[in-house]
């Protein structure tokens, strides 16, 4: 079989192609020995060949790189290919027969080369996807910090001035001082902001030293780059720690003009310490396009819940706790947890409430939403919604300050969540032709696009539900397709549910502590439970319980399943672990 050059793929390309001339299907393998590219057909008549019996064959993902064609110095007709541990020096075969390297250890040199490689890439990747971007946004909290602080004393002065009007004459000398006064905390606090402004342009400055550096290994082809130049344990400095400004506030007052200092107010700087900036910390496990950001819980609250999560199991049956009515819902469509124990709940013509646990409304808001998952909650408590009217994100903060937060051009936002994990949001998304997956960051920054499967085949229909388990996948609920569709956190396809045997319509969809999917399938009046891998292990409710039409489902931190319906504004509380 003819074999030609690897077809090294683009950045724009959703797969890699078989290697082997005329072929174009996916590659799968790739073969170490020959450093070719493979499909699973071109893969069995390679080692067909009586001369590729002995070839190591492995999934692409396990392939390695193949070294540079570096010709030993001292047998110039040589390749360098192995490495001596001892001398900690690369050699060719020949070499290795020497004096000087008798007895010792001998490496593939390839597989240092490649272990080496993708050293660079993963440090490479933290520098691109954690360090520059924290750095950056970093940077511009310092720049709104300074505007900020500018908007204060700006408003400080006004009020300043407004008092001093009353006093015409009797208060120029006080005003006087105390814009003087003012004046001096300001420069003192810009002059502190420009010095963290320029801490953050330095430590991005050596970021991209570090980038090229590490790129020079990249396209280097001298072998002894990897092997002795490159340290072992490679640091990257921490990001500089900075402080947030405390501004000074102004209290005005108006008495006689017997004391004119008390008359005008006096600017006061409040005992508060500065707080340092808020740096994420970057998870170990992270899809290639983002890193991942803290949880807000503390260490012990982190390893209460591991406690309690080891000893959760799934119980024998079912029990109904309570359930309740919500006012101003025509019914319960999908349901977010709110982290202080209230919820919000949104009918299918618009209105998105929020509730108490006992289902005492607190505020309503009128929306564009109806039968979808278009609604969560961040870890910062801000509600998050979709306009699918005008095909933007919005976010809604404690103080009640509504922001259009990501505009989504021709698509359609149908579903979002905000992962539990670092504070991702997802959102399901359509057009009249196709469906995608968009996550994005906090700061409403793309960092994946989810479309099409490995083969290139569309993954979503209408993905009217959304979540994430507690590995990182990513699970929506198609109703047009179907299907409960899986992919990783990387956004690669893992498995398809379709029901058991009949019809299949599944809508609200949620998972728990233990990683079970759970999902109402509307036709047969069920909700279905499945493990993390897609194993169908139960029908969790039945029509025998007095289940009909549920739509929405969602699991609170102590583990209580709460059941939205379709014709009903009842919300109804289960236990199904012990």
């Amino acid at each position: 079989m003819a074999l030609s050059k690897p077809k090294i793929p683009g950045i724009a390309q959703h797969f890699l192609e078989c290697g082997t001339e005329d072929c174009e299907r996916n590659c799968e393998f790739y073969c170490n020995s020959c450093h070719q590219q493979m499909c699973k057909s071109c893969r069995d008549q390679h080692l067909k060949i009586a001369e590729n019996k002995n070839h190591e064959v492995v999934l692409y993902q396990q392939h390695r790189r193949q070294l540079p064609v570096m010709k030993c110095k001292i047998h110039p007709t040589k390749d360098i290919d192995i490495f001596c541990e001892e001398c900690n020096v690369p050699l060719c075969s020949k070499c290795s027969t020497m004096q000087d390297h008798r007895g010792h250890q001998f490496f593939d040199l390839e597989i240092i080369y490649t272990e080496k490689f993708e050293i660079c890439h993963k440090e490479l990747s933290k520098i691109h996807n954690y360090f520059v971007p924290i750095s950056e946004d970093l940077k511009r909290e310092v720049q709104e910090d300074a505007t900020e602080v500018k908007q204060i004393m700006d408003s400080i002065r006004t009020s300043m001035k407004a008092a001093a009007e009353s006093l015409k004459n009797l208060v120029d000398t006080v005003l006087s001082e105390n814009m003087e006064e003012l004046n001096q905390i300001e420069k003192s606090l810009l002059e502190k902001l420009k010095s963290q402004e320029k801490t953050f342009d330095d430590y991005i400055a050596y970021l991209s030293d570090l980038v090229k550096e590490f790129q020079s290994y990249l396209s280097s082809t001298e072998l002894t780059n990897f092997t002795t130049k490159l340290p072992e344990n490679l640091e990257i400095k921490s990001i500089p720690e900075t402080t947030k400004p405390v501004t000074p506030e102004f209290s005005p007052a108006q008495y006689s003009k017997g004391d004119v200092d008390k008359l005008l107010g006096k600017i006061t700087v409040t005992n508060r310490k500065e707080k340092l900036r808020r740096v994420e910390p970057m998870e170990i496990a992270s899809f290639s396009t983002s890193m991942k950001s803290a949880s807000k819980q503390t260490k012990q609250d982190k390893d209460m819940k591991s406690d309690k999560k080891q000893t959760l199991s799934l119980s024998a049956s079912v029990t109904k706790v309570r359930e309740f009515h919500v006012p101003s819902v025509r019914n319960v469509f999908h349901v977010s947890l709110d982290q202080s124990g209230r919820l919000w709940i949104s009918d299918s013509i618009g209105n998105l409430v929020q509730t108490d646990l006992q289902g005492n409304v607190i505020q309503k808001i009128e929306t564009s939403g109806g039968s979808e998952g278009y609604h969560t909650v961040t870890q910062d408590r801000d509600l998050i919604f979709t306009d699918q009217n005008k095909n933007v994100i919005n976010r809604i903060t404690q103080d009640n300050n509504i922001t259009e937060f990501i505009k989504t051009g021709d698509w359609v936002p149908l579903s979002i969540h905000s992962s539990h994990i670092n504070g991702d949001l997802l959102v399901g998304m359509k057009t009249d032709k196709e469906a995608k997956v968009i996550r994005y960051n906090k700061t409403g920054k793309e960092l994946q696009n989810i479309q099409r499967d490995n083969k290139g085949l569309e993954l979503y229909m209408s993905p009217h539900y959304i979540t994430e388990n507690i590995n990182g996948d990513i699970c929506t609920s198609d109703i047009n397709k179907g299907a409960v569709v899986v992919v990783n956190k990387s956004g690669q396809y893992r498995f398809s549910y379709t029901g058991q045997e009949s019809e299949f319509w599944p809508c609200g969809i949620c998972t728990d502590v233990l990683g079970h999917i759970l999902v109402c399938d509307e036709i047969s009046n069920t909700v279905h439970l499945l493990d993390q891998d897609g194993q169908f292990l139960s029908l969790l409710l039945t029509p025998q319980q007095g289940v009909e039409f549920p739509r929405s489902v969602c699991v609170d931190d102590e583990n209580n399943l709460y059941v939205g319906h379709r014709f009903t504004n009842t919300l109804t509380v289960y236990k199904y672990l012990k």
